[in-house]
């Protein structure tokens, strides 16, 4: 099938390659020609495992382009897949979907073109998009006779850092529309992914366990819903696990022992249970807040997802008291933060938990140095105000330190000979802020090993 994305972002890249692995002929269209020649010349501008060998084996079905007039006419498919952020009241700011389905609807000529929602956007988001696509073509003055289109939901549930595992092998595929030939279309665009009878790259093998893919085809408001729905869920577990975190300090749990008997439990899952910082990214945050802003729409009240977030931001204040019960002082102090992605695998600094501990702790008078594997170059250019914090080696950041934090759980710091550095700082204090390292391990090499809680 011909298809067109617009937008390549994390969701709109991987999508547009995914499918271009798959045999579909896929044209990227993105407004910044940057980006467009990168992509044209086989390198990725965001850091996602996989994707420079996925772009580079599907190359020969992919095309990239500033223009919507070379990306939409033919396409069965459309996806639109443009960033959709937070305004101030937490709504979702949809003027770059409101401009691309403007300048889509300028270029359609095609028979029948479903136009796809990928990006996340408000329940109700399909009937507004309709809505613009034909004000929009109505004001053609060429439009094409025969030309018919229609709009579908189909919301991503990718991870960064897994993003192209989850596109080849999902959970479910969900795909929403009011229009029963829309759905038919998509159920065929994704029919290798639903029957998994494509080769698996050899960077990203098949599952075992995994012989076919869920296919959710349902209405508009529910493809949107679902899509809020489960991040919000998958944001409460978290905010769950680390309230109970802070109950088990005060009365002498250990939280890794609770969050796994609880885990064991089928009904609940050990997924989505582990303490620490709190959850960031372009997902939860946005998704949550959208969700709640949708409910005040309706006058509805949402107290457990407000809670999931409350939770969740102050776990990066608590991150910064533990700090300063055990240092009393934190004015002048040298703290070190391992991690500035607000996870591993990606470069991604959204809603980062280190930017906000880093805020935190110079407000309180402390100083303060980060240090990344991969995001160093784009927290660089994203934050300049914080750039003279960046430690571009671990040497630099431990030394004369007085107290560690890991924050992002990246592999490089997991597997770090600890050895080499405590005897680096001025008091060896470690806040472990994922519960990922071995406590008595880290306490035998000298270290006075700290947990956000239990």
């Amino acid at each position: 099938m011909r298809v067109c994305v617009v937008g390549t972002g994390y969701v709109g890249l991987t999508t547009g390659v995914s499918l271009a692995f798959l045999g579909h002929q896929v044209t990227c269209v993105d407004w910044d020609q940057n980006k467009v020649d990168m992509l044209a010349g086989g390198h990725c501008p965001i850091y996602e495992p996989g994707m420079d060998e996925l772009l580079a084996e599907a190359a020969g079905n992919l095309t990239f382009t500033t223009s919507y007039a070379e990306a939409v006419p033919g396409a069965d498919v459309v996806f639109v897949a443009v960033q959709t952020p937070s305004a101030a009241d937490g709504s979702p700011d949809l003027r770059y979907l409101r401009a691309a389905a403007e300048s889509v609807a300028q270029s359609l000529d095609h028979t029948f073109t479903v136009v796809v929602n990928k990006s996340t956007v408000p329940i109700g988001s399909g009937n507004w998009v309709d809505a613009i696509l034909r004000d929009s073509f109505a004001q053609r003055t060429d439009r094409p006779a025969g030309c018919e289109f229609a709009v579908a939901s189909n919301p991503e549930f990718l991870r960064e850092g897994n993003a192209i595992h989850d596109t080849l092998f999902p959970d479910r595929i969900v795909i929403g529309s009011d229009n029963p030939r829309s759905l038919e279309v998509l159920n065929q665009l994704y029919r290798p992914i639903i029957n998994q009878t494509f080769t698996a790259p050899s960077f990203s093998p098949r599952p075992d366990d995994i012989a076919a893919v869920p296919l959710v085809s349902t209405d508009l408001a529910s493809a949107e819903l679902i899509k809020y729905a489960a991040n919000a869920f998958l944001a409460l577990k978290i905010s769950y696990v680390n309230e109970i975190g802070q109950l088990a300090s005060k009365v002498g749990a250990d939280i890794t022992e609770v969050a796994r008997g609880i885990g064991l439990d089928q009904r609940i899952g050990s997924r989505f249970l582990q303490p620490g910082v709190g959850w960031g990214g372009s997902c939860f945050g946005k998704d949550t807040a959208a969700l709640i802003a949708t409910a005040g729409e309706y006058n509805y009240d949402m107290p457990i997802v407000q809670a999931a977030r409350d939770v969740n931001q102050r776990q990066r204040a608590i991150a910064v008291e533990r700090l300063q019960d055990e240092l009393r002082i934190l004015k002048g102090r040298k703290i070190g933060l391992l991690g500035i992605a607000f996870k591993p695998n990606t470069d991604d600094l959204r809603d980062s938990p280190a930017l906000d501990i880093a805020q935190l702790l110079l407000a309180r008078g402390a100083r303060v140095k980060l240090h990344d594997p991969v995001a160093a170059d784009r927290f660089q250019r994203e934050h300049p105000d914080l750039a003279p914090c960046l430690s571009e080696t671990l040497d630099g950041l431990f030394d004369d330190c007085d107290a560690v934090v890991l924050v992002t759980e990246w592999a490089q710091y997991l597997e770090l000979d600890w050895s080499k550095f405590v005897g680096l700082m001025r008091t060896p204090i470690l806040l472990d802020g994922r519960h990922v390292l071995d406590a008595d391990r880290m306490a035998r090499l000298g270290y006075k090993y700290l947990a956000i809680a239990g």
